[in-house]
């Protein structure tokens, strides 16, 4: 008796099927990298626009002022280079101001932003342009406008930065002025840039 084996058809049929199917699964694989690196970068610009805002709450606390309109920079964050342009812009809610900050990692206004953070901040504070109007600054010990317990996208210029506990980067305390800690921030700030 002899022993079957497959034949040549079966074998070219199989080889067909294999080379079709290995393919789309490369393909798929690829996608799949591919949409994780581009995860990382956003969560990454997340972090950047995250840490611009920060930056300017803190800023905006300590000085009373509202100094840009727009500004633009780079930073250097997980071995990378993050290119952002950040906008204050007055809203239709009087005192009160919306914050965009743009992150993208490649330079120039053409670059697409990988991420875009708006947050909104109560304006007990002075703005520095001659077309805005000048607002009284905070009573003392308000922990701002709005700053309620959120301590984010609503939080007052002074406990929005610490969860609205009037312990904000001014606290309402001392009327405005910054602290010995919060000028060698302001420094520090104004050295980088």
């Amino acid at each position: 008796m002899r022993a079957r084996g497959f034949t040549l058809v079966e074998v070219m049929v199989a080889l067909a099927v294999v080379a079709i199917a290995v393919p789309a699964l490369l393909v798929a694989l690829y996608q799949q990298i591919d949409n994780t690196g581009y995860l990382r970068d956003r969560t990454l610009a997340q972090m950047v626009a995250s840490n611009q805002l920060a930056e300017m709450r803190l800023v905006i606390a300590a000085t009373r002022e509202l100094k840009r309109k727009k500004a633009d920079g780079s930073v250097e964050f997980a071995d990378r280079q993050w290119f952002w342009r950040s906008a204050i812009e007055p809203t239709e809610v009087a005192r009160f101001f919306r914050l965009e900050v743009k992150v993208a990692d490649e330079e120039g206004d053409k670059a697409a932003p990988l991420y875009t953070l708006v947050a909104f901040m109560s304006a007990d504070v002075q703005t520095a342009e001659p077309q805005a109007r000048n607002l009284p600054g905070p009573e003392s010990g308000n922990g701002g406008a709005n700053g309620g317990g959120n301590g984010g996208t609503n939080g007052g210029t002074n406990g929005g930065a610490n969860g609205g506990d009037n312990t904000g980067a001014n606290g309402g305390v001392t009327g405005g002025l910054p602290t010995d800690a919060q000028q060698q921030l302001l420094d520090a700030l104004e050295n980088a840039q």
